[in-house]
């Protein structure tokens, strides 16, 4: 399998971000997850500028938690083929509905394994800033979802009705 890095959103991976972005459009997917908002934001540096407000404790959104988000770069080629958000800690909204990780994978490059060498580079990362225990949450009908974050060992805690009318699935992994 190809190998993966972290690598921080900057300015020159702008024109590969909205690549990124509007590969997710054409696949009728509005949502992206793990990208700390960048579906919402169409000026890229706004998104950079929250993007490092949001890692520092003195600057982070009162309504946001510190985290560390990075685009998911294939070595071989630098394609971006995916994104995460790691949350440092959970407010009340993500100890609700999203928990500590969201990550997404570009849909031309899922079915490849992604996914799982994804989330456990995230669950090292998690491990390096002193997580002992990270919660994650998925729609119940993204199987492949479900079975990724089982394969890290992910215990299903309990699920619900989100507003959207999706079920939503809890599940913590123990570092």
């Amino acid at each position: 399998m190809d190998k993966l890095e972290l690598i921080k959103p900057t300015k020159e991976l702008e024109k590969e971000a909205f690549e990124y972005k509007q590969e997710h459009i054409e696949n009728g997917e509005s949502e992206l997850h793990g990208s700390a908002l960048f579906d919402k934001i169409d000026i890229y540096d706004d998104w950079l500028k929250l993007l490092k407000a949001n890692s520092k404790e003195k600057t982070v959104d009162p309504n946001w938690v510190v985290s560390s988000t990075f685009f998911v770069v294939r070595k071989s080629d630098q394609k971006i083929i995916g994104m995460i958000d790691i949350r440092h800690t959970l407010n009340d909204f993500l100890r609700k509905y999203g928990g500590h990780i969201g990550y997404g994978i570009r849909p031309s490059e899922r079915r490849k394994g992604y996914a799982l060498q994804v989330l456990k580079m995230g669950l090292e990362y998690a491990r390096q800033i002193g997580l002992t225990k990270v919660m994650l949450a998925c729609y119940s009908e993204n199987l492949a979802s479900r079975k990724t974050i089982e394969k890290c060992n992910g215990s299903f805690e309990n699920e619900f009705l989100y507003t959207n009318g999706k079920i939503v699935q809890i599940y913590w992994i123990s570092l």
